[in-house]
Parts: C-alpha cells; structure tokens; sequence
C-alpha cells in the first residue's frame, strides 16, 4: 500500500495548503470512510471542472489544481488523491474508456480514484463535478460514478496507478487552454481477445 501513500511530483500532499485542507476536512473524524467522504464532496463540489465551466489554467499537480480551483477530471482525481494520502488512506488513479458522444468512436479517456477502505477494500469514486446528465455519489459500497459504460469500445480499465498515465501528463503539459486539452482528449485502444 505504500506506493498510494506516497506524496509525489503530481500528487504532491506535502506543500502546507494541502496539508492544511485535509487535515480541515478530516477535523473530528478518525474513521477512514467519512474522511474520503469529505474530501471526494469537497474536491467534487468545490473544483470546477475546466471544459463544463470554460476555465483556464490547465492544472495537473494536485497543489496547482488547488490554488487555481480548477481542474480535467485528471487534474481533480489527482487533488483527491494528494488530499486522501494526506490523510493516511490509500488512494489511487483509475481510467475509463468512454465514447466521447455516446455513439462510439472517437473515444477518450476519463479519470477518476480509488480508495481503499477498511471492510471494503478498493472502492471507485468520480470526482469530476455533477451536472445535470452527471451524478456521481459517495455510497459504499455501492460505486455511483458519473458515467456507465453504455456502448462497445467503452471499458472500466482494471489497473489502479499510483501515479497518472505518462499520457496524461503530456496532454495537461502540452496544451494549455480548455478548448486546446478538450480537443486532443487520450484514448487507449482496448486489447482485443484473440479467438481460436
């Protein structure tokens, strides 16, 4: 579990606003599943998304999202993340593989977390921000993200990373306007079985 505690260059959860948010939220409370349930309502809530609110910068650190109170779904999973290991729970970084009009290709992907919790074990939440098609939720164990998969070529992608995908880290660096990231969204091709 070390290696989703660990504070790192973007899920940096040392710098002192980090540190003071999360021990904010986790204020009267020593049990791990009320404290993810701040801090995912807070980063969901309080952290616009960049392209559903039109904001610039382009964030990617966790410290940089908090400062600038904006954030892609990446950006906000990984303020969640820095804010959840600040705290002593294990968190990572989950993707899902989504058409990006719900009618097929193209695809993109979208970033969300996990959370280990005790008596649960791995347990997905989707910060990324409600809106009116989108109503993500803290109910574990029950998982109520912001999306379904719903056509062929979507996909939940089983890894849970420590550490954002190098491709996502490319994109929030590249580009550095909402429309700029929107425009260039990743995709993984998902690996096919071959039949015999």
């Amino acid at each position: 579990m070390q290696e989703y505690l660990r504070s790192t260059e973007m899920i940096d959860w040392e710098p002192p606003q980090i540190q003071k948010l999360a021990k904010k939220l986790a204020l009267g409370s020593d049990d791990p599943v009320e404290i993810t349930k701040r801090c995912f309502e807070w980063v969901r809530d309080s952290i616009y998304h960049s392209h559903d609110h039109c904001l610039n910068p382009i964030t990617l650190k966790a410290s940089d999202v908090l400062e600038a109170g904006t954030g892609y779904c990446y950006a906000k999973s990984h303020l969640l993340a820095a804010l959840l290991r600040a705290n002593g729970i294990p968190a990572g970084l989950c993707y899902q593989r989504l058409s990006r009009d719900e009618n097929g290709e193209p695809f993109c992907l979208h970033g969300l977390n996990a959370v280990y919790l005790p008596n649960i074990g791995w347990y997905r939440i989707d910060a990324k921000g409600n809106k009116k098609s989108v109503n993500a939720q803290y109910a574990p164990p029950e998982e109520i993200l912001a999306y379904e998969i719903k056509v062929e070529g979507e996909a939940d992608l089983p890894e849970i990373w420590a550490d954002p995908l190098p491709v996502i880290v490319d994109l929030l660096t590249v580009y550095d306007s909402y429309e700029d990231v929107w425009e260039n969204l990743p995709d993984i091709p998902l690996i096919e079985q071959t039949k015999k």
